[in-house]
């Protein structure tokens, strides 16, 4: 994944990291087709800061979600992180607010919410393009009160 500037660069170089339970989430697009994902919760600044870092392969149909606990500017960034992204950021309700595509391995370029989000929804690159996810569609999980 792309480490969360907001929450803080790593110092130094970390391994990588065994993947955590996964939780489901659904993004439901304005059409009315609903897709689910196996997700990564990270909700802890640490978890925040590693990421997808490291990873060389995800499952089409796995993902990590980044929590934060008050909306915000997120700024997100792909440094140590090998695999081509795409990054959903999220309003408190739920609804993207925009998607950065296919974001490049390892660039220190800074990716930001277009608006103040509280959470980022990160998914191999692509995948909205296939799927026919675009901004204000809604994300369906336990954290923006609405189950999958």
């Amino acid at each position: 994944m792309a480490a969360a500037l907001v929450a803080g660069a790593c110092d130094g170089e970390t391994q990588a990291q065994a993947p955590v339970a996964t939780e489901t989430l659904i993004v439901e697009t304005a059409s009315g087709a609903r897709h689910a994902f196996r997700v990564e919760v990270a909700d802890e600044p640490a978890e925040r800061t590693q990421g997808l870092m490291f990873r060389t392969e995800m499952a089409a149909d796995a993902g990590m979600l980044f929590e934060y606990p008050a909306p915000q500017t997120i700024t997100m960034w792909m440094r140590n992180t090998y695999l081509p992204l795409d990054m959903l950021f999220i309003a408190s309700d739920g609804r993207i607010l925009n998607i950065a595509k296919r974001t490049v391995p390892e660039s220190l370029q800074t990716i930001p919410s277009a608006a103040p989000a509280i959470a980022v929804l990160e998914l191999n690159a692509g995948t909205t393009d296939r799927l026919g996810i675009a901004a204000g569609d809604r994300v369906l999980h336990a954290f923006f009160g609405s189950a999958p």
